[in-house]
């Protein structure tokens, strides 16, 4: 996912909620730094919103980041660590290869280690940097929960565990179940692709011999389906091609379910989550009303960020490699 405007609208707070912990097997707490470094939170703000300046990418990377790290190996930092003679890491997995915008985690680690060293984790950093590419796009406002520890595994096979954009309502149900995700976890945070951007081969089939009766998948608005063709021909050779994933890719908002009602999903998964009747409901209920959408959208991030939480592992000095 890439936002494509260099407008990134900041808002300081526009909702603040107040969840309680869900499963997991460590206590994560809201003022886990108040003490130990009570800077962490603004030093990780203000270096995303500076890389957001240069590069109106990073909200949507971060944003995917944290989504891709929770679901291989719970929220422990694997996906930052690097590849090695050994071994071939998440974040060279074919699905990680776009994610990019590591360099941001980078730089908000080695500030945290002159002000707090051997203090907060890579895991965290990644928290709270996707609650705040959230917020600094328009979205909504909360108090991350800390306390995870970085693991010390990471390997690209794992990849393959991630949701495929071509998967229906019943593979992508399945697969956040397996995380302890529910059906409205999985329609909420989806919305996350309202600050995305597609390059043409994730959706490529859904435009050409998409079945032995349609040439191009009968659930995309016709129209639609005539602009991502000419962006996206049979014979695509350009890497760079690709479509937005909402008609406001650099705004956290709504439009992505209005999208979906409307026909305009760019993934086969996306769509389905309007074609399917256990999903539609949800879908229509976010389309017409932001307000909830935000709601469930803090309540989805709380849950997804106690995925696999454990007190089992370390503090990186580099999130690139194990101490």
């Amino acid at each position: 996912m890439a936002a494509q405007s260099t407008k990134t609208v900041f808002l300081t707070t526009l909702f603040v909620f107040t969840i309680s912990v869900f499963c997991s097997q460590a206590a994560l707490d809201g003022h886990y730094y108040d003490q130990t470094c009570p800077q962490a939170e603004s030093i990780i703000a203000q270096t995303v919103r500076n890389a957001t300046i240069y590069d109106p990418k990073v909200p949507a990377r971060i944003l995917r980041m944290f989504f891709h790290d929770c679901f291989i190996r719970g929220c422990d930092a694997s996906i930052l660590l690097d590849s090695t003679p050994e071994n071939k890491a998440e974040k060279d997995g074919p699905p990680n290869v776009s994610v990019r915008a590591f360099y941001v985690i980078d730089d908000a680690k080695a500030k945290l280690e002159k002000a707090c060293p051997n203090t907060v984790s890579c895991a965290d950093v990644i928290a709270v940097a996707a609650r705040d590419v959230v917020t600094m796009s328009g979205g909504p406002y909360w108090n991350v929960l800390k306390g995870r520890k970085d693991g010390t595994v990471s390997k690209a096979n794992d990849t393959t565990n991630l949701p495929a954009p071509f998967l229906n309502v019943t593979g992508l149900i399945q697969s956040f179940a397996k995380r302890g995700l529910e059906i409205k976890d999985l329609v909420t945070l989806s919305g996350g692709h309202t600050l995305g951007f597609s390059h043409c081969t994730s959706f490529l089939p859904r435009l050409h011999n998409f079945s032995a009766v349609h040439d191009t998948d009968p659930s995309m608005n016709a129209n639609f389906a005539s602009i991502l063709k000419s962006k996206c021909p049979n014979s695509n050779t350009n890497g760079d091609a690709g479509q937005v994933l909402d008609s406001t890719a650099s705004r956290f908002d709504n439009d992505y379910y209005k999208q979906l009602v409307a026909g305009k999903g760019v993934f086969l998964s996306d769509q389905s989550l309007y074609i399917d009747e256990r999903t539609r409901d949800l879908v229509e209920s976010f389309a017409n009303d932001q307000k909830l959408f935000f709601s469930e959208f803090v309540s989805s991030m709380i849950k997804l960020g106690n995925v696999g939480v454990s007190e089992v592992g370390e503090v990186r000095v580099n999130c690139r490699k194990a101490n």
